[in-house]
């Protein structure tokens, strides 16, 4: 009777315990499966949150024209105000150092006076200025002869004597060609003539003027130097020259007419009204 009493009693606990078991398996199971959508759940809703806090934080609102525009227009004067004040502040160390050296270097001493000219050196000047005026206007045997006394008297003066001695040798070499020269008027303007056909103007001019000083009324001679200045391109005195020849010699026109030396002159119009009017 014991052992069947415990029997039945036994077998009662032990599907009692099984089936507290088997209550608690299915409800960690439902926990289970209830706390896994749960989870992903949480997880799905979340994430999306998350997503939007680091959109806006972390993504940055593209300027627009107008923002940019008004930050250059910013930036602008106060890049010129920082480089302005950089120019200024540069001006002003450059301005101290300046004047740092300028105060450190010595003044230079003033240039002592000039000296005064002795006895012999302002004469000798006064001498050459004689014999340069004699020189300037043509008479070179003159101012030969002074400037041989110039030398003789001073030729301790270094600087005067040179010059002299320069002006001496020229004035030697024109009295050689004027000796080598023709004397007589016919003879100058053929070589005037001759010069004038190889181009050598101003000894052409040299010739004539030398021509007309033996004589004076010679039409022929004045049409040449006419005829020469105008070549050398002075129309004033060439027309002058050319007045004097027609007035000398009036059928010279027909010859003006077609003479290539005085081409230079044909624009002028006292040119056609010497040539092509008839005289009076």
């Amino acid at each position: 009777m014991s052992s069947s009493l415990t029997k039945g009693l036994r077998r009662p606990t032990t599907r009692s315990a099984a089936k507290r078991t088997s209550a608690k398996t299915a409800k960690r199971a439902v926990k289970a499966k209830s706390s896994k959508p749960k989870a992903k759940r949480a997880s799905a809703s979340k994430t999306p949150a998350r997503k939007v806090v680091k959109s806006r934080s972390t993504k940055k609102a593209a300027p627009t024209k107008q923002s940019v525009k008004s930050a250059k227009a910013v930036a602008k004067p106060v890049a010129r105000k920082a480089a302005g004040k950089k120019l200024t502040v540069s001006r002003v160390k450059t301005t101290q150092k300046l004047a740092a050296v300028r105060a450190i270097r010595p003044t230079p001493p003033a240039p002592p006076p000039p000296r005064p000219p002795t006895q012999d050196e302002s004469a000798a000047l006064s001498a050459f200025e004689r014999a340069h005026k004699e020189f300037a206007r043509g008479r070179f045997a003159e101012a030969r002869n002074q400037f041989r006394i110039l030398l003789e008297r001073y030729s301790q003066v270094s600087e005067v004597a040179a010059r002299a001695r320069t002006y001496l040798a020229i004035a030697e070499s024109r009295l050689r060609t004027e000796s080598i020269l023709p004397r007589d008027a016919d003879s100058l303007y053929d070589r005037g003539v001759i010069e004038l056909n190889r181009g050598e103007y101003v000894a052409a001019q040299e010739m004539f003027e030398r021509a007309l000083k033996r004589e004076p009324e010679a039409a022929h001679i004045h049409y040449g130097l006419a005829a020469t200045r105008a070549r050398l391109g002075s129309i004033d005195l060439a027309l002058e020259s050319l007045q004097r020849a027609l007035d000398l010699q009036p059928n010279l026109r027909v010859r003006a007419q077609h003479d290539h030396d005085l081409n230079p002159l044909r624009n002028d119009p006292d040119f056609d009204r010497l040539i092509f009017s008839l005289p009076a």
